[in-house]
């Protein structure tokens, strides 16, 4: 393969898809868009849970306060447009007497980023979650729905297609640059003019071959599921959540009605062995002893890491989450819950100076390219607001 093209872009996740689609809707008209796998969705576009996000948990400022908002208003408007798969279910966050201020800290947080949400009492918590805990206090977010993350790529790969000026080529691996314009894969070589970075995972190590980003690292964690059995999933409606540790970017264990209407249950935010380890040690590589490396030096140094590291690989157990999802539904009993293939990887970046997880996107430029990292939760909520900034980083 000897190609060129106008814009080159690595990845062909939700966050590849559409930066292609504003460039094409900005007049670029020559897009190549490689992708390793032979599918769309393998990895973690089409392994979300599949909510779309309000826009409440992110600090001010942050990439994520900035388009979440934007991002579910124009995500909705594309599923509508479309007909594709929504569940406008809204969603709870619910609390005990000792998290009242973090949840108050949460609406300050959505008052800031223009989320609509409201603190509401007992009373209003069980009119939307008769089997939630009966906190006195709650926060209620009404633009959080459910969608199905697959549905919604094939959707924009299809109108990207149709359009005559963008070429996917699946089944090619990225491997280096040559030069200042010339990117070598497994499978030949692609000149380019502009370069964008949307590799997910994989995105540290294709910035790293450009000379920038040394700084950031991957540091993998499974998100794996449990789901109510069918005949107890009338005890959630919709969402419910827990108050987070804001120290950290994992949620915590909570309900969800999926777009298919199974309750699930998770996910943890165990940490992983690999970029890719869905099963149990089945992507070990060399890699896996710097990964470890880097949990270890973590371990010890980062408190908030630590705290959440012990808590969650208690959840490879199921009587943990059993006793973490009761705390926000009482009712449930272990023999209501199952297992599910259900798994996902959130690939979190460190940046390994300060030895810190990074809670929000990094956008790289470096002359006529740009790398895209820590692409993960709400990434997929903000993926058409944010393509809009990207291009005009661009």
């Amino acid at each position: 393969m000897e190609l060129s093209c106008h814009t080159l872009i690595v990845g062909a996740g939700i966050t590849g898809l559409t930066i292609a689609r504003e460039l094409l809707a900005r007049g670029t008209e020559d897009i190549v868009i490689i992708e390793k796998e032979n599918s769309l969705g393998a990895h973690a576009s089409g392994r979300n849970s599949g909510v779309l996000h309000a826009g409440i948990y992110y600090s001010p400022g942050t990439y994520k306060a900035k388009f979440c908002v934007e991002g579910n208003r124009l995500m909705k408007e594309y599923c509508l447009d479309h007909e594709l798969t929504l569940n406008q279910t809204g969603k709870v966050i619910v609390t005990d007497d000792s998290r009242v201020d973090s949840l108050y800290e949460l609406k300050k947080r959505a008052d800031q980023s223009g989320a609509e949400s409201t603190i509401i009492d007992r009373n209003k918590l069980l009119e939307f979650e008769p089997y939630a805990v009966p906190s006195e206090k709650a926060l209620y977010s009404p633009n959080t729905a459910v969608f199905n993350p697959k549905q919604i790529l094939a959707s924009i790969k299809q109108e990207l297609a149709d359009s005559g000026k963008v070429k996917f080529i699946f089944g090619t691996v990225y491997k280096r640059l040559k030069g200042s314009s010339l990117a070598i894969t497994n499978d030949g070589n692609i000149k380019f003019e502009k370069f964008i970075n949307a590799a997910g995972s994989f995105a540290d190590k294709v910035a790293h071959s450009f000379g920038v980003g040394y700084e950031y690292k991957v540091l993998p964690f499974k998100g794996t599921y449990k789901k109510l059995v069918k005949s107890r999933d009338y005890m959630v409606r919709g969402n419910i959540y827990p108050v987070p540790d804001l120290r950290n970017p994992f949620l915590g264990v909570h309900f969800t009605r999926g777009y298919d209407g199974c309750v699930y249950i998770g996910p943890t935010a165990i940490p992983a062995f690999g970029r890719e380890e869905y099963g149990l040690l089945d992507d070990l590589s060399w890699e896996t002893i710097s990964i470890l490396g880097r949990d270890a030096l973590l371990f010890f140094t980062n408190d908030a890491f630590r705290t959440a590291a012990m808590g969650e690989t208690k959840k490879y157990f199921k009587t943990y989450m059993y006793s973490e999802a009761r705390k926000l539904v009482p009712e449930l009993k272990i023999e209501d819950i199952e297992d599910t293939p259900k798994v996902g990887i959130r690939p979190q970046l460190v940046d390994w100076k300060n030895k810190k997880l990074v809670m929000d996107f990094i956008i790289l430029k470096d002359g006529d390219s740009l790398h895209i990292l820590n692409a993960i939760s709400p990434a997929f909520t903000c993926s058409m607001a944010f393509a809009k900034h990207v291009v005009n980083e661009l």
